[in-house]
């Protein structure tokens, strides 16, 4: 999945695959992990949120199964 580069201290890039639904976040501390299910709206927000880390954590983190690939 391609991701976008983000400027945030959290998250170094983002990537979203609209047609499965499915978030790809790659952390500024190592670590990709993929959330499933998530609306578009969601990854819309996110890449306008002010602060990435800020909106990951009160919208994303724990709300959506996610699993680490690297």
């Amino acid at each position: 999945m391609n991701r976008t580069p983000v400027d945030s201290s959290a998250l170094r890039s983002v990537g979203y695959d609209a047609v499965r639904r499915v978030l790809e976040l790659e952390f500024t501390r190592g670590g990709v992990y993929v959330y499933r299910a998530v609306p578009g709206r969601v990854h819309r927000a996110l890449m306008a949120a002010d602060s990435h880390g800020r909106y990951f954590v009160r919208e994303i983190r724990d709300r959506y199964d996610c699993r680490r690939v690297r």
